[in-house]
């Protein structure tokens, strides 16, 4: 009995053993490497797409004439090795909902794409207060018209309800009389698809309304409407002021009853009131308070520090405002942005950017000296990966300063701008106003690279330069600001001065440099 129980006991031993091995399996994961889609172009779009391969998201701008519900691709790439469904190139697709595809290889990764369409929609009748309300969404037009305006015998001026030249109203709706009595409602047909819009007319009790008002540090921009054919405006005060001062004629924009101005040498952090004026009638009063200045901090660059063998563009325990890509270069024992006695004075410090072949051996890559507002934050094998922008929340209305530049042939090209080489290098200074809600990543490694765009929507203010020549002297620059909104504050300012204009894609011209000094804010127009 005791042999049998010694047989059994060996028996389970072996089994315990023996199973698992027949259950053995490959618990070594797969590598995660993110596929992205690397090119795309739609027919018709209106200026490059946007391509995050952070958020894995496409935006695409198509052109008002085109069928956002059969959008069809010219360019698709992706990386290479992985599949795609759907495949872009094949078919046409419906762009009223973002599309989605996912592209495989080890996992998925699924990809939103957006197109944007803007299409010029209008309205306009003769006397009508302010704009006409154009609604796309509920098919229909507002008009706002004085008290005790015959609707019935209005006069319209023109309209456009859909993409030019392939849009069409039935019935059809001509300069000249326009009876709006009652609501009028017409089908509006474009791309083969007919939607019902219906136009009303309305009296307005306010003859002439201030809209908006909007402060910065030395500028307000106020917005009203008012009658189309009477001469508009706006006056303003200080808050504590007794007499009102007449905004000039030519700070004020009108479009037919839609106006607005600018109003420019105003002091910081000052109560003022703003009102629109519709000939002798007087809108409501609307009381903002301007915002403040700032420097830019180190922005005359004479603050450096060296820990290791990294040179930085601050003065140690200081504030860390500006980065270069130095932490990257110094790996292959070069710092590419240091520092420089030659200033536009004569005296104190500038910032000294290089462009060279950073390499060992001859292996190695082309490197451009840049310094910009944010990090460095790690070496990506022989790339970086930065944040970029500080949190700001003033708008300023030029970037100013001081550069030289001594250019080169371009000898070092990456497979998209091959055509450039020989070509003499540019440098490029640029500044950008941000909403982003933290820094923004940027990965100049070509597998999943990343970069900042200027066009991206994430952009409330930019402004660049370039110059490709050589410069015997320092000279001054102002890189005006173009905003796109007004109201919208930023929460981050981006600036950035580069040797080699397409550096991040590793072209260039070893041997450029660029010098940059003194850079400040200016906060006023004109």
């Amino acid at each position: 009995m005791k042999g049998f129980r010694y047989q059994l006991y060996l028996l389970v031993m072996v089994l315990m053993v023996i199973l698992p091995a027949g259950c053995i399996h490959n618990d070594l994961p797969y590598p995660r490497i993110p596929q992205k889609i690397t090119a795309i172009a739609a027919e018709g779009e209106t200026k490059s797409a946007y391509i995050d391969s952070i958020s894995f998201e496409v935006n695409i701008y198509l052109d008002e004439s085109v069928d956002i519900e059969n959008v069809r691709f010219s360019e698709y790439k992706i990386t290479p090795g992985a599949t795609s469904t759907p495949d872009l190139l094949e078919g046409t697709y419906d762009f009223t909902t973002p599309v989605y595809v996912t592209l495989s290889r080890y996992q998925d990764y699924d990809w939103e794409l957006i197109a944007h369409q803007d299409i010029v929609r209008y309205f306009q009748v003769v006397g009508e207060v302010g704009e006409s309300v154009v609604d796309p969404v509920g098919h229909r037009v507002i008009v706002n018209m004085p008290e005790g305006t015959d609707l019935s015998k209005l006069t319209l001026q023109r309209v456009k309800l859909g993409p030019e030249g392939i849009t069409t109203i039935t019935p059809a709706l001509n300069p000249g009389p326009l009876d709006l009595s009652y609501p009028l409602r017409v089908s509006v047909e474009c791309h083969g698809r007919s939607e019902y819009w219906t136009i009303y007319a309305q009296y307005t009790e306010a003859i002439v309304m201030t809209t908006s008002v909007d402060a910065w540090s030395k500028v307000i921009w106020a917005y009203g409407n008012g009658p189309a054919d009477v001469k508009n405006g706006f006056e303003y005060k200080k808050a504590d002021a007794s007499e009102w001062t007449k905004v000039p004629e030519q700070y004020v924009s009108q479009t037919q009853g839609a106006f607005s101005c600018y109003i420019p040498h105003l002091d910081p952090l000052t109560e003022y009131v703003v009102r629109a004026v519709s000939g002798e009638n007087l809108a409501n009063e609307v009381t903002v308070t301007t915002q403040g200045t700032a420097d830019i901090p180190n922005g005359d660059f004479e603050n450096w520090c060296q820990i290791g063998k990294i040179v930085y563009p601050y003065a140690e325990g200081g504030v860390q405002f500006w980065d270069t890509g130095n932490t990257g270069s110094s790996t292959l024992g070069q710092n590419l942005t240091t520092s420089s006695t030659d200033t536009p004075t004569g005296s104190g410090l500038s910032a000294e950017c290089r462009t060279e072949f950073v390499g060992i051996a001859g292996i190695g890559k082309l490197g451009a000296g840049s310094i910009f507002t944010g990090k460095f934050v790690k070496v990506d094998g022989t790339n970086g990966i930065l944040d970029f922008g500080r949190p700001w929340n003033l708008r300023p209305t030029k970037l100013k300063g001081y550069y030289k530049y001594k250019t080169s042939a371009i000898n070092y090209v990456s497979s998209e701008f091959s055509s450039m080489k020989g070509e003499p290098d540019t440098c490029v200074i640029y500044v950008a106003l941000t909403d982003w809600t933290a820094p923004y990543e940027i990965r100049t490694n070509p597998k999943n690279r990343n970069l900042f765009n200027p066009n991206a929507s994430y952009v409330i203010g930019y402004g660049q330069m370039q110059y490709s020549g050589t410069m015997d002297e320092w000279k001054e620059f102002e890189i005006p600001i173009s905003y796109r909104n007004t109201a919208k504050q930023p929460t981050y300012i981006q600036i950035t001065a580069a040797t080699s204009k397409y550096g991040d894609y590793f072209t260039g011209a070893a041997g450029a440099v660029l010098w940059v000094d003194q850079f400040s804010f200016g906060w006023d127009l004109e």
